[in-house]
């Protein structure tokens, strides 16, 4: 309804007229598949490295090192550097790639940035699917991280500026849902490629992720790009008509005279990288670009998901315990981000965060709990039938803690906070950070557990503590906030208003007319 506010303790927030449209939800399932390729692309990888005929293709000497080495040290028998190696070049391909997406996104718009990684992601795919030597598969694989890069950047910034605030949440999380779809998507296609005879079904496997990357190419032709990008590059008229269409109504004056007013606003920064990291105007955002990301990534969720496979080996599954590890978490995970999709826009961003992060606590000191009790230091022995029934327990509690806080969350909260002037650049800031730690983790991790042992999940578990307490007093709620309006979140935070600068309406009035005074005189 026309002139309706949501009152948030003194502050009300604008609601425009109109609704959820068929549009909005096909364009932002289009652009939520770029989760799809991510998230395949991990499985893809976690498979890849322990396939034989792949390793006697590219990685010889590793294969049969490994086949020599007898290891009774359960916590350091998957420590290969080279290996951890070839797993991270996928990031730090997508690390580079995100800095180029910032001036991508600004200039060519959201959906061409989409456009151009699907393309990319394909090229990668299919070259890595005929590879014949190590030069062809890397560069393949660089290529699928730029895809990755380009794509995780602009997704979020899309489904943002597309959804309405009050199904914001709902919609950005399609784009986590569709990480955990694509990991589990590849775990099948790792499976049944193994079983193709002839030790070529790799390479259907690496092919196969050209195919959620078409979708994306073809579904991002048909899809519009955002109003606030074509405002923000000069196309009023497209601009008035799309957001017309995606709200369903023909009175939209008042979001668009507010994205145009936040438009001129960024056009008059010339520089958003200088303006982010030494503006001084935004450190509260900055703050978040860079530690939502890190802490993401020191949730310890690669830990649990690497060892999952041993754990269950042991309860019984001897055959294909692999595979079965990797569907229970990965069924696990894609259920529970329903969750998040479900909720996000009632009970708020903290409440999932701060819930979520206990459950990943309690569970990762039981689980380091249980291994130490079995393994003690020295990593020798096994793990009885019944621990193990606690610690696969104990892990899916993990899992779906992580899935509907720290996994959704890590994405939503930074695409919907950031103002347009900088809203590009430091959503390539979160994401090269993202992939930077996530290289440098999946890097360290094996090493780690060798070395800290049963510790390791305390270690991370540590981490969680820290980081659930960072979002119990330094983030505030930004459920049912118009992305326009968010900055008034900051100014009535308890320890971020000191640091924002009045972005009240009157101010920005009086703000645009001393600079249109300035100018004229």
């Amino acid at each position: 309804m026309a002139g309706a506010v949501i009152v948030h303790h003194t502050t009300r927030y604008k609601t425009y007229p109109g609704e959820i449209t068929g549009i909005v939800v096909f364009a932002c399932l289009i652009a939520s598949v770029a989760g799809c390729i991510f998230g395949y692309d991990i499985g893809l990888t976690s498979g890849l490295t322990s396939t034989e005929p792949f390793l006697i293709k590219f990685f010889p000497s590793i294969y049969e090192e490994m086949k020599k080495q007898v290891v009774v040290n359960q916590y350091c028998k998957f420590d290969s550097q080279l290996l951890t190696l070839f797993s991270s070049s996928l990031f730090l391909s997508a690390m580079t790639a995100a800095f180029f997406a910032g001036p991508l996104t600004r200039a060519f718009g959201r959906k061409w940035t989409l456009f151009t990684a699907a393309s990319a992601y394909v090229c990668g795919a299919c070259l890595g699917g005929v590879s014949v030597n190590f030069p062809m598969l890397l560069t393949g694989r660089i290529l699928v991280g730029a895809g990755v890069g380009l794509s995780i950047q602009a997704c979020p910034l899309y489904i943002s500026e597309m959804a309405p605030a009050q199904q914001r949440g709902m919609l950005n999380i399609m784009f986590q849902l569709m990480i955990t779809v694509g990991i589990l998507t590849a775990n099948m296609t790792n499976y049944f490629a193994s079983k193709i005879p002839g030790g070529w079904g790799w390479r259907i496997a690496v092919a196969f992720g050209a195919v959620p990357a078409g979708v994306i190419a073809l579904g991002s032709l048909a899809i519009p790009d955002t109003p606030t990008s074509l405002i923000q590059r000069g196309d009023t008229a497209t601009a008035r008509k799309t957001l017309a269409q995606i709200r369903g109504v023909g009175d939209v004056r008042e979001e668009f005279d507010d994205l145009s007013t936040a438009s001129e606003e960024a056009k008059a920064v010339e520089n958003p990288w200088r303006e982010l990291f030494f503006g001084g105007k935004y450190k509260p955002q900055l703050t978040f670009s860079l530690l939502i990301p890190f802490f993401q990534q020191l949730t310890g969720i690669n830990v649990i998901m690497f060892y999952a496979p041993v754990l269950f080996k042991t309860v019984g599954f001897k055959q294909n315990a692999s595979l079965v590890s990797s569907v229970i978490t990965g069924l696990v995970n894609v259920f529970s981000t329903f969750v998040a999709v479900l909720t996000a826009d009632k009970v708020g961003r903290r409440a999932l965060f701060l819930q979520g992060g206990t459950q990943m606590i309690i569970s990762q000191i039981l689980v380091g709990t249980f291994i130490g009790l079995q393994f003690g230091m020295s990593g020798t022995g096994a793990i009885s039938e019944q621990y193990a029934m606690c610690i696969v327990l104990f892990v899916c509690v993990y899992v779906a803690g992580f899935a509907w806080s720290w996994g959704p969350m890590g994405w939503l909260i930074p695409s919907e906070i950031y103002p347009l002037a900088v809203r590009s650049a430091a959503m390539s800031v979160t994401v090269a950070v993202n992939m930077f730690f996530t290289a440098f983790i999946g890097q360290i991790f094996l090493t780690l557990l060798c070395h800290l042992r049963f510790g390791l999940f305390y270690f991370f578990g540590g981490w969680v503590l820290l980081m659930t307490l960072f979002i119990a007093m330094l983030l505030p709620e930004t459920k049912n906030v118009p992305v326009e309006e968010m900055a008034h979140v900051w100014k009535k935070h308890w320890f971020w208003r000191k640091f924002v600068v009045d972005i009240s309406p009157d101010a920005r009035s009086a703000e645009m007319r001393k600079r249109i005074a300035l100018e004229m005189s």
